[in-house]
């Protein structure tokens, strides 16, 4: 498996640059210390950090919640987005041991909240995070989604139909090893059938004990309504990054009227704001990086500009450009719990990192203000966020 990863990794091809984010890490890196035992029972192995990098966070990772009243549920500021850990993401699949340690050194680290789904594999991804947990289980939250349907081991459209989902979770409970899922997501909305009805569904899921909240991803401001009527939702899961502010297009609204916590997945934008890429850079034809949008070769030379503020602030409060992208997100709303995805414990540790950076109301207010005068490419329509997504 590592000797195939290594191969398909080769497929990306990247010309050689001065990254930003490896030579500070480079030149201001930390280690976190010498192997301990921490009360999760996992031992944190020695990695480096960037100056924001913290050994206690075992201990005192900062806390959010999302949702509100009973439906409220408490999870660490940052939590582990896990679809890159296997195939189907936009690296190739990593060895599952490794995937095990890092979810693990996620523990250690203070991370408690994790995000999978059964279509990132399909199924594999659910595996790896189910065994990696299966011995801290009550200590953590996992959020997994359903509403898909496969054929041949691939996803063959949307299936929302009751018998359907209840087959899912079923396949899910199993895949995780636990008896519950704390945070079940409709993955994407069947137009065939009525949010309601699933709903409904989820509601008798949770009064059954298989799921304790309820979330929806990538849905419009109406259809958050409608779900939320009949089940209240804990979380809505959407992309939303410096890059990607649709979102701002009155859902992040909708959330905070409504008591439902928000978490953004692509904070970092598959590490274009880790200074990962440049206008230099180049995909294979194997590489799914030149689908999206913002990262075709054009869109990157015009979004540098973007980078390169980014890189500025960045400088200027001592921190990584990844480090400054997640702090700006967990500034914005209370809230908001960002899912940076990756499959190396030096880059999470990173990611934590940005839990101690706080920004005053007026370098909010100025970094907006220079932010939004940059005309960005290749990212989406205000008006999208009006409809599902399909």
């Amino acid at each position: 498996m590592k000797q195939e990863s290594q191969k398909l990794e080769q497929t990306q091809q990247v010309l050689p640059k001065q990254s930003d984010r490896r030579s500070f890490l480079k030149t201001a890196g930390l280690a976190l210390g010498a192997t301990a035992i921490t009360s999760s029972g996992f031992g944190a192995a020695p990695v480096q950090g960037a100056v924001k990098d913290h050994a206690n966070h075992q201990k005192n990772t900062k806390r959010r919640f999302l949702g509100s009243g009973k439906n409220k549920l408490e999870v660490s500021s940052i939590g582990l987005g896990c679809m890159s850990m296997t195939s189907g993401s936009y690296n190739p699949p990593r060895d599952k041991a490794e995937m095990i340690e890092v979810i693990r050194g996620a523990v250690d680290n203070g991370i408690t909240f994790f995000d999978t789904a059964e279509v990132y594999g399909p199924f594999s991804n659910e595996l790896y995070v189910g065994e990696a947990l299966k011995p801290v289980r009550n200590k953590v939250v996992i959020a997994s989604k359903f509403g898909f349907k496969f054929e041949n081991g691939q996803r063959a459209g949307n299936d929302s139909r009751p018998e359907s989902l209840r087959k899912a979770v079923e396949g899910m409970l199993n895949r995780l090893q636990t008896d519950h899922i704390d945070l079940l997501y409709l993955h994407r909305v069947d137009p065939q059938v009525p949010v309601e009805e699933v709903a409904g569904l989820v509601k008798q899921l949770i009064a059954e004990g298989k799921a304790r909240h309820f979330g929806l991803s990538e849905v419009s401001p109406e259809t958050i309504r409608r779900a939320h009527a009949i089940q209240p939702l804990t979380a809505i899961q959407t992309e939303y990054s410096l890059v990607e502010r649709v979102v701002e297009n009155n859902i992040l609204e909708t959330c905070e009227e409504l008591g439902i916590g928000f978490v953004p997945w692509g904070p970092i934008c598959r590490g274009f704001l880790a200074d990962k890429f440049n206008e230099f850079t180049r995909f294979s034809e194997k590489s799914r990086f030149p689908a999206v949008a913002y990262l075709t070769p054009e869109a990157i030379e015009k979004n540098m500009e973007l980078l390169n503020l980014v890189r500025a602030w960045s400088r200027r409060k001592g921190v990584t450009p990844a480090q400054l992208s997640l702090a700006w997100l967990l500034a914005e709303k209370p809230f908001i719990v960002p899912i940076p995805g990756t499959t190396k414990l030096h880059h999470l540790v990173e990611n934590i990192g940005a839990i101690d950076i706080t920004f005053s109301v007026a370098e909010l207010k100025a970094f907006r203000e220079e932010f939004e005068k940059i005309k960005l490419v290749g990212v989406r329509k205000p008006a999208s966020v009006l409809k599902n997504m399909a």
